[in-house]
């Protein structure tokens, strides 16, 4: 794995994992526009859990590149799906911010 790969998994494992403890720990940031985007309050756990697998998986991939080619996938659907929920909410404006985390998940997957 090249020096660029191995920094943008960190990134993206850090990315991830950050909004995955922020969903877990209710920051008033993530949850107030889940609630808003209308996402069922029962759903937030599973949502962070899923987030910290992958960013667990990013960094398992360092030793079993498989695992974290699949984190990476499994990242960039979920963040697709939250870029589905902001846009059927009509929430135009905050369309860039799952794309963000979204992004270092395709660049890991560019690079490996």
């Amino acid at each position: 794995m090249s020096t660029t790969a191995t920094v943008v998994t960190a990134v993206a494992a850090f990315m991830a994992g950050f909004s995955g403890v922020a969903v877990l720990v209710r920051a008033e940031f993530v949850v107030g526009p889940l609630a808003a985007y209308g996402v069922p309050r029962a759903w937030w756990n599973a949502l962070g859990a899923v987030k910290l697998a992958g960013a667990v998986g990013l960094l398992v991939g360092y030793a079993v590149p498989v695992v974290g080619v699949l984190a990476a996938v499994g990242l960039v659907l979920y963040f697709a799906g939250a870029v589905v929920t902001v846009l059927r909410a009509r929430a135009y404006g905050h369309v860039p911010f799952p794309l963000v985390y979204m992004a270092p998940a395709v660049a890991v997957l560019a690079l490996v």
